[in-house]
């Protein structure tokens, strides 16, 4: 995709009158990652408790589990901010579930000061995200946690 400033708008659509949770994120995972160029895996991890649960997503097999602040997806989300990592292997903790992973992005999914979880999106690729990516991803995640927070359940 040329523009991602195009991925909120999309996402927003597919959101517009839609209760659940579960069918909204499912579709996020695939618009990112179809939508977005050089993504290797897309999705999201719920937080449950003390550690975030995977969720819809697109690509190889992933981490179930991650503890809260452990690798990139846990310190974002205990942290509350976003992570652009330009090489993951140089991150300390890095959770390698895919070891052709090379750099990654991860938004936490917010209610006002409460984490509901994190989106992530990794890519083979050296340096692959930056700030046009952050902001995107960053109104897509908006978008995502609007949904996840008015408490409707995931179906």
């Amino acid at each position: 995709m040329e523009d991602d400033r195009e991925l909120a708008p999309k996402i927003r659509a597919l959101a517009e009158g839609e209760r659940a949770a579960l069918p909204l994120l499912c579709n996020a995972a695939a618009v990112l990652y179809q939508d977005m160029e050089r993504v290797s895996w897309a999705g999201v991890y719920l937080l449950r408790g003390d550690e975030l649960i995977l969720g819809p997503f697109q690509g190889k097999p992933a981490c179930i589990r991650i503890p809260l602040g452990k690798g990139v997806c846990g310190t974002a989300a205990r942290e509350k901010c976003t992570l652009v990592v330009p090489d993951v292997h140089a991150f300390p903790g890095h959770i390698a579930c895919d070891s052709a992973s090379r750099s990654e992005i991860v938004v936490p999914l917010l209610d006002g000061e409460k984490v509901l979880g994190v989106l992530d999106l990794d890519s083979t690729e050296l340096d692959r995200f930056g700030e046009q990516e952050r902001a995107a991803l960053e109104e897509v995640a908006g978008v995502l946690a609007g949904v996840l927070a008015r408490g409707e359940g995931l179906l």
